[in-house]
């Protein structure tokens, strides 16, 4: 699959985040894509007005930009957070009041994966403690989104940038699909494979690639050092992309990379592809 032969998709949480999110869609179909990923756009609330959430439906459609993955609602997110789903109190409380709105709005777009980002440690709270919640939203969150056609993600996060996050690496983030899977019969839990973060973490993506690209559901890519667009950093992306597509993964390949300047104009790479 290389990066000539890859269907990628832009996120609009971090690349055209210099326009207003409803005008975000027709600048990715602009550039050329079809395809988008969303964070959660609403970070301050897991329960937005039907207009809102009406009017961004609208803007993907109107641009002819097919939504092909979302996060449930994750807190501050780009910021402190991580996640909201493993967090006693109010934050799971906020995480389970945003399920059915999420996995509505997905359906209501026809898009097929939802990531449940994990949440950090909290000083105080035994670990045990919070991934016994953690399992419990999941779970809830698994059969939400299976009642919409969707799978569900879970995302390894890298601990220089994320230290008190506990999925940090890719057998971690397995051992949590697994859980999920064998809590739901479902089978609907899959690996978000981000390379970059990955990469952070030191792990070796060949290897990453090899042992679970069958249990992949989603794939992001940005450069590293760096968090650019492809090229800017070192990793050789187009050999790991085409690795995954010879190990079986068919999937999207969400670019989710940090732009210089006018996002429009850091998609020089792909062309040359």
């Amino acid at each position: 699959m290389s990066l000539s032969e890859a269907r990628f998709d832009v996120n609009l949480s971090i690349l055209f985040t210099e326009l207003p999110l409803l005008e975000r869609p027709a600048a990715a179909a602009a550039a050329g894509f079809s395809a988008v990923e969303l964070w959660w756009p609403w970070i301050e609330t897991p329960t937005p007005a039907k207009a809102e959430l009406d009017a961004l439906r609208d803007a993907l459609n109107d641009a002819g930009t097919q939504l092909v993955g979302l996060n449930f609602y994750a807190g501050q997110l780009p910021g402190p957070d991580r996640g909201a789903l493993s967090i006693p109190g109010e934050e799971s409380d906020r995480f389970r009041a945003n399920i059915e709105v999420a996995a509505e709005f997905a359906r209501s777009l026809g898009c097929k994966a939802l990531n449940a980002l994990y949440g950090n440690r909290v000083e105080g709270v035994d670990p045990e403690v919070q991934d016994a919640l953690a399992l419990e939203n999941l779970v809830l969150a698994a059969r939400a989104a299976d009642r919409v056609g969707a799978i569900l993600l879970v995302e390894a996060l890298n601990k220089p940038e994320s230290p008190l996050c506990p999925i940090v690496s890719a057998p971690r983030a397995i051992e949590v699909v697994d859980q999920v899977n064998a809590a739901t019969g479902l089978g609907n839990a899959k690996f978000l494979m981000d390379l970059y973060h990955l990469s952070m973490n030191g792990e070796d993506l060949n290897e990453v690639i090899d042992r679970y690209a069958d249990r992949t559901g989603h794939v992001q890519i940005a450069d590293n050092p760096g968090r650019g667009a492809p090229g800017t950093g070192t990793l050789p992306l187009d050999d790991l992309v085409g690795r995954l597509q010879k190990a079986g993964y068919d999937g999207w390949v969400g670019l989710e990379y940090k732009p210089t300047g006018p996002s429009a104009d850091n998609f020089q790479w792909l062309s040359a592809h």
